[in-house]
Protein backbone atom coordinates (compact mmCIF):
# COMPACT_ATOMS: atom_id res chain seq x y z
CA UNK A 1 0.00 0.00 0.00
CA UNK A 2 1.25 3.83 -0.94
CA UNK A 3 2.75 5.75 2.27
CA UNK A 4 0.27 8.23 2.99
CA UNK A 5 0.68 12.19 2.26
CA UNK A 6 -0.02 14.27 5.08
CA UNK A 7 -0.40 18.40 4.65
CA UNK A 8 0.49 20.56 7.18
CA UNK A 9 1.18 24.58 7.09
CA UNK A 10 3.21 26.67 9.86
CA UNK A 11 4.00 25.77 13.06
CA UNK A 12 3.97 28.47 15.67
CA UNK A 13 5.16 29.35 19.00
CA UNK A 14 2.38 31.55 21.05
CA UNK A 15 0.81 33.23 17.99
CA UNK A 16 -0.12 31.68 14.49
CA UNK A 17 0.69 35.27 12.57
CA UNK A 18 4.47 34.40 13.57
CA UNK A 19 4.83 32.16 9.99
CA UNK A 20 3.28 32.29 6.75
CA UNK A 21 -0.02 33.83 5.43
CA UNK A 22 -1.49 35.94 8.03
CA UNK A 23 -5.52 35.88 7.99
CA UNK A 24 -8.43 33.61 10.13
CA UNK A 25 -8.17 31.43 7.32
CA UNK A 26 -4.56 30.60 7.01
CA UNK A 27 -4.67 30.46 11.02
CA UNK A 28 -7.02 27.39 11.20
CA UNK A 29 -4.07 25.29 9.28
CA UNK A 30 -1.71 26.18 11.77
CA UNK A 31 -0.50 23.82 14.77
CA UNK A 32 1.64 25.03 17.48
CA UNK A 33 4.67 23.58 18.42
CA UNK A 34 3.14 21.21 21.13
CA UNK A 35 0.34 20.16 18.57
CA UNK A 36 2.37 19.45 16.11
CA UNK A 37 4.77 17.31 18.05
CA UNK A 38 1.79 15.77 19.38
CA UNK A 39 0.89 14.82 15.88
CA UNK A 40 4.69 13.72 15.13
CA UNK A 41 5.02 11.91 17.66
CA UNK A 42 1.59 9.65 16.78
CA UNK A 43 3.40 8.44 13.74
CA UNK A 44 6.61 7.17 15.53
CA UNK A 45 4.67 5.34 18.04
CA UNK A 46 2.52 3.88 15.28
CA UNK A 47 5.71 3.57 13.63
CA UNK A 48 4.20 4.20 10.19
CA UNK A 49 5.37 5.48 7.22
CA UNK A 50 4.32 8.95 6.21
CA UNK A 51 5.03 11.88 3.46
CA UNK A 52 4.97 15.02 5.12
CA UNK A 53 4.75 18.12 3.28
CA UNK A 54 4.01 21.92 4.14
CA UNK A 55 2.70 24.13 2.15
CA UNK A 56 3.04 28.08 2.01
CA UNK A 57 6.79 28.88 2.58
CA UNK A 58 6.51 30.21 6.40
CA UNK A 59 9.52 30.95 7.86
CA UNK A 60 8.73 28.27 10.78
CA UNK A 61 9.73 25.50 8.32
CA UNK A 62 13.44 26.70 8.85
CA UNK A 63 12.48 27.69 12.78
CA UNK A 64 10.38 25.00 13.70
CA UNK A 65 9.60 22.45 11.79
CA UNK A 66 12.74 21.20 9.74
CA UNK A 67 15.02 20.28 13.12
CA UNK A 68 11.82 18.80 14.91
CA UNK A 69 11.63 16.30 11.58
CA UNK A 70 15.41 15.33 11.61
CA UNK A 71 15.36 14.73 15.34
CA UNK A 72 13.26 12.01 14.19
CA UNK A 73 15.19 11.20 11.17
CA UNK A 74 13.16 12.12 8.63
CA UNK A 75 12.83 15.21 6.03
CA UNK A 76 10.10 17.27 4.62
CA UNK A 77 8.66 18.23 1.44
CA UNK A 78 8.79 22.13 1.72
CA UNK A 79 6.40 23.84 -0.85
CA UNK A 80 7.64 27.68 -1.12
CA UNK A 81 5.17 30.48 -2.42
CA UNK A 82 8.06 32.13 -4.83
CA UNK A 83 6.97 35.99 -4.80
CA UNK A 84 6.79 36.05 -0.69
CA UNK A 85 10.71 34.50 -0.09
CA UNK A 86 12.32 37.28 2.25
CA UNK A 87 9.45 38.87 3.33
CA UNK A 88 8.00 38.92 6.94
CA UNK A 89 7.05 35.92 7.98
CA UNK A 90 8.65 33.64 5.07
CA UNK A 91 11.47 31.70 4.36
CA UNK A 92 14.60 34.11 3.17
CA UNK A 93 17.00 32.32 0.03
CA UNK A 94 19.79 31.80 2.51
CA UNK A 95 17.36 29.36 4.55
CA UNK A 96 15.80 27.89 1.53
CA UNK A 97 18.78 26.76 0.75
CA UNK A 98 20.37 25.62 3.92
CA UNK A 99 17.02 23.39 3.96
CA UNK A 100 18.03 21.74 0.75
CA UNK A 101 21.65 20.97 1.79
CA UNK A 102 20.04 19.73 4.62
CA UNK A 103 18.18 16.94 2.71
CA UNK A 104 14.52 18.42 2.87
CA UNK A 105 12.81 18.65 -0.33
CA UNK A 106 12.12 22.08 -2.35
CA UNK A 107 9.11 22.24 -4.57
CA UNK A 108 6.68 25.60 -5.47
CA UNK A 109 3.42 26.59 -4.04
CA UNK A 110 2.86 29.11 -7.18
CA UNK A 111 4.66 32.06 -7.46
CA UNK A 112 1.76 34.66 -5.68
CA UNK A 113 -0.38 32.06 -4.43
CA UNK A 114 -3.75 33.09 -6.32
CA UNK A 115 -7.05 32.77 -4.30
CA UNK A 116 -8.87 30.82 -6.25
CA UNK A 117 -6.11 29.34 -8.96
CA UNK A 118 -8.25 26.92 -10.89
CA UNK A 119 -10.06 29.82 -12.17
CA UNK A 120 -7.06 31.42 -13.90
CA UNK A 121 -6.14 31.42 -17.57
CA UNK A 122 -3.76 29.19 -19.33
CA UNK A 123 -1.81 32.22 -19.32
CA UNK A 124 -1.72 33.08 -15.68
CA UNK A 125 -1.83 29.48 -14.92
CA UNK A 126 2.04 28.88 -16.95
CA UNK A 127 3.04 32.05 -15.16
CA UNK A 128 2.64 31.00 -12.26
CA UNK A 129 4.51 27.87 -12.34
CA UNK A 130 7.09 28.68 -14.52
CA UNK A 131 7.59 31.68 -12.52
CA UNK A 132 7.60 29.94 -9.21
CA UNK A 133 9.95 27.15 -10.77
CA UNK A 134 12.64 29.66 -12.74
CA UNK A 135 12.74 31.23 -9.07
CA UNK A 136 13.43 28.34 -7.20
CA UNK A 137 15.89 26.57 -10.04
CA UNK A 138 17.80 29.91 -10.09
CA UNK A 139 18.16 29.92 -5.97
CA UNK A 140 19.16 26.28 -6.01
CA UNK A 141 21.36 25.84 -8.90
CA UNK A 142 19.53 22.77 -9.79
CA UNK A 143 16.31 21.05 -11.47
CA UNK A 144 13.05 21.38 -9.11
CA UNK A 145 10.23 19.13 -10.65
CA UNK A 146 8.16 18.86 -7.44
CA UNK A 147 4.93 21.20 -6.71
CA UNK A 148 1.75 21.75 -4.74
CA UNK A 149 -1.71 23.47 -5.76
CA UNK A 150 -2.33 26.78 -3.63
CA UNK A 151 -5.57 26.79 -1.51
CA UNK A 152 -7.00 23.83 -2.75
CA UNK A 153 -8.42 24.85 -6.55
CA UNK A 154 -7.33 21.96 -8.71
CA UNK A 155 -8.42 21.20 -12.17
CA UNK A 156 -6.94 18.52 -14.89
CA UNK A 157 -6.18 22.12 -16.26
CA UNK A 158 -4.00 23.13 -13.45
CA UNK A 159 -1.96 19.82 -13.60
CA UNK A 160 -1.67 19.83 -17.11
CA UNK A 161 -0.34 23.12 -17.27
CA UNK A 162 2.24 22.06 -14.24
CA UNK A 163 3.50 19.31 -16.39
CA UNK A 164 3.78 21.91 -19.66
CA UNK A 165 6.08 23.83 -17.29
CA UNK A 166 8.25 21.13 -16.32
CA UNK A 167 6.80 19.25 -12.69
CA UNK A 168 6.92 15.77 -12.55
CA UNK A 169 4.61 15.63 -9.29
CA UNK A 170 1.66 18.11 -8.02
CA UNK A 171 0.39 17.49 -4.86
CA UNK A 172 -3.42 18.26 -4.12
CA UNK A 173 -5.22 18.79 -1.26
CA UNK A 174 -7.89 15.73 -1.95
CA UNK A 175 -7.80 13.34 0.95
CA UNK A 176 -6.50 10.21 -1.48
CA UNK A 177 -4.31 7.67 -1.72
CA UNK A 178 -5.10 7.36 -5.28
CA UNK A 179 -2.40 8.73 -7.44
CA UNK A 180 -2.99 9.74 -11.39
CA UNK A 181 -1.26 11.13 -14.25
CA UNK A 182 -1.51 14.22 -16.31
CA UNK A 183 1.08 14.63 -19.41
CA UNK A 184 3.58 12.42 -17.08
CA UNK A 185 3.11 14.60 -14.18
CA UNK A 186 2.00 12.18 -11.12
CA UNK A 187 -0.99 13.87 -9.54
CA UNK A 188 -1.24 12.95 -5.98
CA UNK A 189 -3.33 13.53 -2.85
CA UNK A 190 -3.15 14.46 0.39
CA UNK A 191 -4.62 14.22 4.13
CA UNK A 192 -4.68 17.85 5.57
CA UNK A 193 -4.26 18.08 9.63
CA UNK A 194 -5.27 21.24 11.22
CA UNK A 195 -5.57 23.15 14.39
CA UNK A 196 -8.18 21.24 16.53
CA UNK A 197 -7.60 17.79 14.87
CA UNK A 198 -7.49 14.76 17.32
CA UNK A 199 -3.41 15.15 18.66
CA UNK A 200 -3.52 11.25 16.60
CA UNK A 201 -4.83 12.48 13.69
CA UNK A 202 -1.68 11.98 11.67
CA UNK A 203 -1.52 8.72 12.62
CA UNK A 204 -5.27 7.56 12.00
CA UNK A 205 -4.58 8.88 8.48
CA UNK A 206 -1.58 6.94 8.45
CA UNK A 207 -2.96 3.88 9.81
CA UNK A 208 -5.79 3.58 6.80
CA UNK A 209 -8.39 4.47 10.07
CA UNK A 210 -11.09 3.54 7.17
CA UNK A 211 -13.89 5.98 9.32
CA UNK A 212 -11.37 8.95 9.31
CA UNK A 213 -10.52 8.96 5.73
CA UNK A 214 -13.72 8.50 4.86
CA UNK A 215 -14.54 11.81 6.80
CA UNK A 216 -12.04 13.64 5.49
CA UNK A 217 -13.15 12.39 1.63
CA UNK A 218 -16.66 13.45 2.14
CA UNK A 219 -15.88 16.82 4.09
CA UNK A 220 -13.28 17.93 0.82
CA UNK A 221 -15.85 17.35 -1.57
CA UNK A 222 -18.39 19.19 0.06
CA UNK A 223 -16.36 22.29 0.44
CA UNK A 224 -15.70 21.66 -3.46
CA UNK A 225 -19.13 22.08 -4.55
CA UNK A 226 -19.82 24.79 -2.04
CA UNK A 227 -16.55 26.80 -3.25
CA UNK A 228 -17.66 27.03 -6.86
CA UNK A 229 -21.01 28.61 -6.04
CA UNK A 230 -19.96 31.32 -3.88
CA UNK A 231 -16.70 31.88 -5.87
CA UNK A 232 -14.61 34.82 -4.76
CA UNK A 233 -17.10 35.28 -1.64
CA UNK A 234 -15.69 31.95 -0.44
CA UNK A 235 -13.10 32.99 1.00
CA UNK A 236 -14.29 36.63 2.69
CA UNK A 237 -17.33 34.36 3.90
CA UNK A 238 -14.86 31.55 5.65
CA UNK A 239 -12.60 34.45 6.94
CA UNK A 240 -15.56 36.59 8.82
CA UNK A 241 -17.17 32.58 10.31
CA UNK A 242 -13.61 31.60 11.74
CA UNK A 243 -12.80 34.96 13.09
CA UNK A 244 -16.55 35.02 14.74
CA UNK A 245 -15.75 34.44 18.39
CA UNK A 246 -19.23 32.20 19.08
CA UNK A 247 -17.48 29.97 16.46
CA UNK A 248 -13.99 29.86 18.02
CA UNK A 249 -15.46 29.24 21.07
CA UNK A 250 -17.73 26.58 19.27
CA UNK A 251 -14.61 25.16 17.59
CA UNK A 252 -12.68 24.92 21.05
CA UNK A 253 -15.52 23.14 22.42
CA UNK A 254 -15.42 20.92 19.51
CA UNK A 255 -12.06 20.12 20.20
CA UNK A 256 -11.84 19.31 23.53
CA UNK A 257 -14.90 16.65 23.36
CA UNK A 258 -12.88 15.19 20.25
CA UNK A 259 -9.40 14.80 21.79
Amino acid sequence: MSAVSLLFHDVYASDPGESGFRSPGADRYKLSIPEFEAQLGGLVDARVEARLTFDDGGESYYTATADRLEALGRRGHCFVTTDFIGQRGFLTAAQIRELDARGHLIGSHSASHPARFSTLTTGEMLSEWAESRRALEDLLGRAVTVASVPGGYFSKAVAGVAAECGFRELFTSEPTLKTSSADGCAVIGRFTIRRGHAPDMAQRFAMASPWTRCGAWVGWNAKAIVKPLLGPSYARIADRLLASPRLRSGRAKTSANHG
